[in-house]
């Protein structure tokens, strides 16, 4: 097997993979990821201990303990293209060889949990409530660049989605992954459950009108009014159709989080995010703590 070149796979200096500048050891098998840079503190406050802090750019990683439970909480950044440089990285710090540059005979398999924010689609998933996505539906394309399989079951959620949405004809062309069941019957009590639609920006990906027409200007009824058995949009933001897509393909459990601080249906906003956010944290990490 050919080494991986020092062109695909980055490692620094200090032997730390290049953009979010952690070493092999300084990760834990179970990760927290958040957006905002400044929320890695607003988790790593409730550690019992911290011993590993690291920077580069976005990217702050904080590895510490609650009791014996050992967490890495990475932030991300904006967007499934980050996303994609945040798994792809922790993937190689714990399944590929830094010296050998070869990949590891025996795989890890991580526990990859997001933390974020999201815009509700429904009336009845109020501002400062939690959604646990069942399914995350991509419509930013970055897993067509990734050879991959869909589930026969899975796939006809995603034809039933289309064609409910019409949203292939404005050139988009979605993906569908699943979360964890691992990691998802762990949070169950207090959470709303449903599809979260993942797009690639915040304005008019989201179906936003500042000064711009959007190309689908009935993206949001559209999304509200689907329905497949059981299944309906829950809510929509920018992240969590990569991270379980990316996290299925290379064998890790993962399970994405929202704390809802918009409902676009009824177009309020809540006044309360902050707190919102560190309820979620906290009902997070007790969870995760509990589990062996």
């Amino acid at each position: 097997m050919t080494p991986i070149a020092s062109s695909e796979l980055i490692i620094n200096n200090r032997g730390a993979v290049y953009h979010l500048n952690l070493q092999p050891e300084e990760v834990a098998n179970t990760i927290i990821t958040v957006g905002d840079p400044d929320r890695v503190a607003t988790v790593s406050q409730y550690f019992d201990r911290i011993e590993v802090q690291q920077a580069h750019r976005e990217f702050i990683s904080h590895t510490g303990y609650i009791g014996k439970k050992r967490i890495t909480v990475v932030s991300t950044g904006i967007g499934t293209d980050n996303i994609d440089i945040v798994l792809n990285e922790l993937d190689a710090l714990v399944n590929i060889d830094f010296a050998t540059r070869l990949p590891r005979i025996d795989l890890q398999s991580l526990q990859i949990i997001r933390i974020g924010t999201a815009g509700s689609l429904q009336v009845d998933i109020p501002v400062d409530s939690f959604v646990a996505s069942t399914h995350g539906i991509g419509i930013d394309n970055l897993l067509q660049f990734y050879q991959r399989e869909t589930h026969s079951a899975d796939q006809e959620v995603l034809q039933a989605f289309n064609q409910h949405t019409q949203i292939t004809n404005i050139g988009v062309n979605p993906y569908i992954a699943k979360a964890s069941i691992h990691l998802l019957k762990n949070f169950v009590t207090g959470f709303h459950q449903g599809i979260t639609v993942t797009t690639p920006g915040f304005y008019g990906p989201q179906g936003r009108i500042l000064r711009l027409n959007t190309a689908h200007r009935n993206l949001i009824e559209q999304l509200t009014s689907f329905q497949y058995g059981a299944y309906r949009v829950a809510n929509f933001e920018m992240e969590t159709s990569a991270i379980y897509g990316l996290g299925k393909l290379m064998g890790h459990h993962c399970l994405s989080l929202s704390a809802i601080v918009a409902n676009r249906v009824v177009q309020k906003f809540s006044d309360q995010a902050a707190e919102t956010v560190d309820r979620l944290i906290q009902k997070t990490l007790q969870i995760i703590s509990e589990q062996p």
